[in-house]
């Protein structure tokens, strides 16, 4: 399958690269920094203790996504009206294009932006970039499709990838399920800069984490979502599972790039104003991270 992927950050390269050793027909769309690292060296794939150079196509153009019979849109959640906008023109009557950006309403403002439905699909990898064309997969692997004609297809696809792909017919309980996970762990690791592992278990933290969670399950609650009754158990079990990972704010915030943090507890504190409900907790953690944001910038003059 000709496949273009549109924001090829970490998640992006990611899947680029594992379509592209499947033997799919890749093209990567990103920043300048990447199509030279790509098309001097290759996609670098490290996974395990392996390390693979994986031929792809690489470009800047958002026109790269003619002919394309499947689009993965990957870009950062602030950038997707612009984004959207640029592929619109290119993007074929016949392709599909999926969403598997972070955020609980990236799908919709998609399709808004493209004039046509987007489906929306939940990642769940521990991956980083160390340089420009190059990613690191530290863990999982998993992906939840929402519901459309093509939707079978395209987990049939992922699967024989190696990937863990299934459909739900209640993606939207499964975007504010990863959205609470984001919430309850991305902040504080880029605040305290650590990772999972070294983050939870410490003194207070727990209690934290609960609290936090706490004020998800009743936004979602009252947005009539249910979360699943285990998501505090999994919010915890990733110590474990995902111990040496740093969350994307964190790399963000490392890299002096502007985070997700306002589609992330922002959303959250922004939903729970909406809905006349208090989410203190989700409040500060937003605060604390956007004067991060701020502090990187250079001095006012």
């Amino acid at each position: 399958m000709k496949i273009a992927i549109m924001g090829a950050g970490a998640v992006g390269c990611f899947f680029g690269a594992v379509l592209a050793e499947a033997g799919h027909d890749v093209t990567l769309i990103g920043r300048p920094a990447l199509v030279a690292a790509v098309r001097d060296g290759g996609l670098v794939h490290e996974r395990g203790h392996e390390r693979r150079h994986i031929r792809v196509k690489a470009d800047t153009r958002p026109e790269a996504v003619a002919g394309a019979e499947l689009v993965l849109f990957c870009v950062k959640s602030f950038d997707t009206e612009a984004a959207a906008a640029a592929i619109a023109p290119y993007v074929a009557a016949e392709c599909s294009v999926c969403s598997l950006q972070n955020g609980i309403d990236n799908t919709d403002r998609l399709a808004r932006a493209l004039g046509r439905p987007a489906v929306p699909v939940a990642v769940y990898a521990a991956l980083e970039t160390p340089a420009a064309g190059y990613v690191r997969h530290k863990g999982g692997g998993k992906m939840v499709i929402g519901p459309s004609p093509r939707s079978g297809e395209f987990a049939q696809l992922f699967a024989a990838a190696g990937l863990s792909a299934r459909i739900s017919e209640d993606i939207q309980g499964t975007l504010w399920t990863k959205l609470a996970v984001n919430c309850a762990l991305n902040a504080l690791s880029a605040l305290t800069v650590l990772p999972y592992g070294r983050l939870i278990g410490h003194e207070g933290v727990d209690a934290l984490i609960l609290g936090i969670l706490a004020e998800c399950r009743a936004v979602a609650e009252a947005s009539g979502i249910t979360l699943a009754p285990t998501l505090e158990d999994t919010v915890f079990g990733l110590g474990t599972s995902m111990s040496e990972q740093y969350s994307s704010t964190a790399q963000d915030l490392a890299r002096g790039r502007r985070t997700e943090i306002d589609d992330l507890n922002g959303a959250v504190m922004r939903r729970a104003a909406e809905l006349g409900l208090a989410a203190p907790l989700n409040q500060t953690l937003w605060t604390l991270v956007k004067l991060r944001e701020a502090s990187a910038m250079p001095l006012a003059r």
